[in-house]
């Protein structure tokens, strides 16, 4: 049990850094909080710094995701042996404490981003077949709308129910199920401006300011 809270805290803390704030200021010195939508993810970075800003840092965020699902496996690796339906849990709630992590950051007054690359990452680690076909629904949707926010809402919708048709083990179903209800409601101020025709289309600055 000690084990696994460490694991979950350690997944919470690393979901926590805010790699596109910290390399918004390092690199680029751009306060992403002031710019754009202000999110600090990498959809606003590409639109407020430029493409190999907004690549990177989805990179960086993508691999927060990956290692939080991959702490259970280093508990075994370690000789702390568990039954395999433990092991499958905990995958789920380190995965579960990386999304809360990003968009709850304990070193942004709890807040940030929205948790689309960070729960990837975490999803490649679980249910690789998932996450290549909802990036490219992801990608197609994005390519024809312009609309980054629509193909993120569509793509997660579809995590669960992708899931259950595979046929991934059930504890990896319900972390489908809470990641889409959970991104899809940080997208609400999205969904709203979707709605009023007011949402922004992704396209990189024509220069930094």
């Amino acid at each position: 049990m000690f084990s696994a809270i460490i694991a979950c805290a350690i997944s919470y803390i690393l979901g926590s850094i805010p790699n596109g704030l910290i390399l918004g200021k390092m690199i680029w010195n751009t306060d992403l909080r002031q710019h754009g939508s202000g999110n600090i993810g990498a959809t606003n970075a590409w639109r407020t710094i430029g493409k190999p800003a907004g690549i990177l840092i989805f990179l960086l965020d993508f691999l927060k995701g990956a290692i939080a699902a991959l702490m259970p496996a280093l508990i075994t690796f370690i000789g702390l042996n568990a039954p395999e339906e433990y092991i499958y849990v905990l995958v789920v709630l380190c995965g579960i404490a990386a999304l809360v992590g990003h968009s709850c950051s304990i070193f942004l007054g709890f807040k940030g981003g929205k948790s689309v690359a960070t729960g990837l990452g975490v999803l490649s680690m679980m249910m690789p077949q998932v996450t290549v076909m909802v990036f490219l629904i992801w990608f197609l949707v994005v390519i024809s709308s312009g609309y980054v926010s629509l193909g993120s809402i569509i793509a997660a919708g579809l995590v669960p129910i992708l899931a259950w048709l595979i046929g991934y083990h059930p504890a990896y179903q319900v972390f489908g199920l809470f990641a889409a209800v959970f991104v899809i409601y940080r997208h609400k101020s999205n969904i709203e401006r979707l709605r009023n025709g007011t949402e922004s289309k992704i396209k990189p600055p024509s220069r930094h300011r």
